[in-house]
């Protein structure tokens, strides 16, 4: 209890000051009952009332289990970047050095009466090495581009290796990026132009470029291979006004389904760092882990995109709540898949609470 009172030690309660029940224990119990699958703040209720005997051997409950009403109020007013702060700092004390993925995802049930078209949508940050959530920041009028400088510019990517699709091939995510002191593998498209062709040119005409493969796989029916060139280009960052570009690289991949003809596709990357072809698979292939081992997980585990919290700070808060669950479980040893740790957490009350003491 002394690391998770350490932990959320900075969040101010905006609440005030003739409150029933204390923040941190609000907070601790929401935690809890996400590690155990509580999706809504009725289900944290529920978990409170089930399991108050095991909660109360390390929260005081002067007032006994918070209502429904007040979960809710309570993340509805909430800063939610005091809650995302936490979360920065949780996963940092794991390191954040490899691949550092940053994607963004729209929360589908957050949404206003009459506009299930625009939802809130954030923009969630996803190191490949410890498989955590480094951060997460609500897109400003669901500009992911912003919301993207906005977190780059919290972090700390001393050692680490950014990749991001094509939205964000910028020289300003570019700048940001370095500013943090990391390299970036960005995803280059048609819609940058001359860079582009200049980028596709300098591939296709290069007459000994690094080569790299990786090995025929076969998953869901289907059966990939890729190949990786990689080509210096000094002169395109001068000439483009686009920051740092060491090399640039392009990944052929054929995929077929049993029976079918393979398909072609070729994808283009700018790097600041003068990356092996073997070295820029990896990367690249790393980068879909926020989609599979984040996203994915998010959506299917904990319900995402079913949840319907909308008013106030609510949607944001409960998302850091969620992955604050993710990078704990991802933390504690046993079984193998999340989802089989979270039925130990939701069975067993001493792995729960070893999930708890995980938190730093």
């Amino acid at each position: 209890m002394r690391k998770l009172r350490r932990l959320f030690r900075p969040l101010k309660d905006p609440r005030a000051g003739n409150t029933r029940h204390d923040l941190l224990e609000i907070l601790v119990i929401a935690l809890a009952a996400t590690l155990a699958g509580a999706k809504t703040c009725t289900e944290f209720e529920f978990f409170g009332k089930g399991r108050e005997q095991l909660l109360r051997k390390f929260l005081e409950l002067g007032h006994g289990i918070p209502s429904h009403d007040t979960f809710s109020n309570v993340f509805r007013v909430l800063d939610p970047k005091g809650l995302e702060a936490v979360l920065r700092k949780f996963s940092k004390s794991f390191g954040v050095k490899g691949v550092v993925s940053i994607d963004g995802k729209a929360l589908r049930g957050a949404f206003t009466r009459g506009r299930r078209a625009t939802p809130l949508h954030m923009v969630n940050v996803w190191a490949a090495g410890t498989r955590m959530a480094l951060a997460q920041r609500k897109a400003p009028n669901r500009n992911e581009i912003a919301g993207a400088l906005e977190v780059l510019a919290l972090l700390d990517l001393d050692g680490a290796l950014v990749t991001a699709d094509a939205l964000h091939c910028r020289p300003d995510t570019a700048q940001a990026i370095r500013d943090r002191k990391g390299h970036y593998v960005l995803a280059i498209k048609s819609n940058r132009g001359r860079l582009f062709k200049a980028v596709k040119a300098l591939l296709d005409t290069a007459r000994k470029p690094a080569r790299a493969s990786q090995r025929r796989t076969s998953a869901h029916g289907r059966i990939e291979r890729r190949q990786a060139i990689v080509v210096p280009a000094p002169d395109l960052a001068k000439q483009y006004s686009f920051p740092a570009i060491a090399v640039v690289g392009r990944i052929d991949s054929w995929r077929a389904k049993a029976g079918k003809t393979a398909k072609h596709t070729a994808r283009y990357f700018l790097a600041s760092r003068r990356l092996s072809a073997k070295k820029l698979l990896e990367a690249v292939r790393a980068h879909w882990g926020i989609e599979n081992n984040l996203h994915w997980v998010l959506d299917v585990l904990f319900d995402e995109d079913a949840c319907r919290s909308r008013k106030g700070h609510a949607a944001g808060n409960l998302a850091a709540i969620r992955k604050l669950a993710l990078n704990a479980l991802q933390a504690t040893p046993g079984p193998t898949r999340t989802s089989h740790k979270m039925l130990q957490a939701r069975w067993n009350n001493d792995f729960l609470l070893s999930v708890l003491a995980h938190m730093r």
